[in-house]
């Protein structure tokens, strides 16, 4: 009967299809317009941000645990908020991000954070809330006394990111899996400080050689498909996640009160169990987003090749404490380096990966890319136009405290910067 009607009215096949692409472009062009006009009013808005990097000197008398970085993340970091569609779209307003640093210049370690300026004192106040003999430091950014990466420039540069290697839901190693060790109140002679092996490589480095690490966080915004297909938030898709692990050994029971919702019975293989255990506990904490960026710099008058090639291959394992088995450890990606030198005849993919890393460490870009780094591109465009997409994953404060925090006296690296005499209380012209 279709094909009856076409027939009579001389309409084509062709023309069918023009028709229905005719009407139905405006909606894929409505999509990418309203995609590209966020981009641009989001990047106006970041460019106006002003950023302060705080240096923190660490007093040599640190008892605490690293449960006091915590309440850092908690208290100063977790800028939560709720935007509508008026300040993400017209603002273009996105989630505050900052930047944890640890970085080794010539084997003289220092930890830094990056700040949003307006939230500075809170930053500030926090930390000396924690750590009141510690003292922090308006500094210079360290990043920019590097030159730009050129291929025969007179620095050597090799950089990668870091990602969960399984689900976000299950946590990495943290401090508190290192049994007693780091509780307040144990003799700092017997702690294990899982940050201290970082420490020291760092501050073992030789002159004209660099590493610098970033960790950058905002609160936790990602979104996860549900079975449904639905777009739900971390504390809903963990539960999912649970939910699927312990499907198989779950035992219904009939309720003999009326209303009453049917009980459940859960008989866990003990391979599991640790598993649930950690989710359990790691679901408690507040989270964020969070992208790990690593950098390593050799000066060439100053470094051979060799030498170079051997800082590389040493910094890839200073993740590898924090790995727990059954659980989760951290993957290295988007690492500037190719498997076979085919992968990039020309060498020029390679160079762009390395400025691209360079760039983007020097930005603290991660949730926020230029949009032709925002997809993954097929493998055989990776010649001509390497996209390396940064792998946003998220950590609870426990885990960030881990990766993150000021070691005690346990940690005796000579280069190891730190505060010599005590300071009696904060600074007292803290900004209100």
């Amino acid at each position: 009967m279709i094909g009856d009607f076409i027939a009579s009215h001389g309409i084509n096949l062709i023309q069918i299809l023009l028709s229905i692409i005719g009407y139905l472009m405006p909606i894929p062009l409505a999509y990418v317009a309203v995609k590209v006009w966020h981009e641009y009013r989001q990047d106006r808005f970041i460019s106006g941000i002003k950023w302060v990097l705080l240096e923190i000197q660490v007093p040599r008398e640190i008892v605490k645990s690293p449960m006091a970085m915590e309440l850092i993340f908690s208290n100063a970091f977790y800028q939560k908020s709720v935007k509508g569609f008026w300040e993400r779209y017209i603002i273009g307003a996105p989630w505050l991000w900052f930047s944890c640093e640890l970085v080794s210049i010539d084997g003289r370690v220092h930890f830094y954070i990056r700040t949003p300026s307006r939230i500075k004192t809170v930053v500030e106040t926090q930390i000396y809330a924690q750590y009141p003999q510690a003292k922090v430091v308006e500094v210079e950014d360290y990043v920019w006394n590097i030159s730009e990466y050129t291929k025969n420039g007179e620095w050597n540069v090799w950089g990668c990111e870091f990602t969960k290697e399984k689900p976000d839901f299950r946590p990495v190693k943290t401090y508190k899996n290192f049994g007693d060790d780091m509780k307040t109140g144990v003799k700092e002679e017997y702690k294990i400080d899982p940050i201290t092996p970082t420490i020291e490589y760092l501050g073992s480095l030789p002159k004209g050689q660099q590493v610098w690490i970033q960790i950058i966080v905002r609160q936790s915004i990602k979104k996860y498909k549900d079975k449904h297909g639905h777009k739900v938030g971390f504390d809903k898709a963990m539960i999912d996640y649970m939910d699927e692990i312990m499907e198989g050994y779950v035992r219904l029971h009939d309720v003999d009160k009326p209303n009453l919702p049917t009980a459940k019975q859960i008989f866990l293989p003990e391979h599991l169990k640790p598993v649930v255990t950690a989710m359990n506990d790691n679901m408690t904490k507040l989270h964020f987003d969070c992208g790990i960026r690593l950098i390593a710099l050799a000066e060439k008058k100053t470094n051979s090749i060799e030498a170079f090639n051997n800082l590389r291959r040493e910094v890839r394992t200073l993740f590898r404490q924090y790995a727990l088995p059954f659980s989760n450890e951290f993957l290295r990606v988007n690492s500037t380096l190719f498997d076979a030198p085919w992968s990039d005849p020309t060498g020029l993919a390679l160079t762009k990966m390395k400025k691209r890393i360079l760039d983007f460490y020097r930005t603290r870009t991660f949730f926020h890319p230029p949009i032709q780094y925002s997809f993954n591109y097929p493998e055989i465009m990776s010649i001509f136009f390497p996209s390396g997409k940064p792998k946003i994953f998220v950590l609870s404060t426990e885990e960030l405290a881990t990766v993150f925090h000021f070691p005690g006296m346990v940690s005796e690296t000579p280069s190891f910067k730190r505060v010599e005499t005590k300071i009696a209380k904060p600074p007292s012209n803290l900004p209100l």
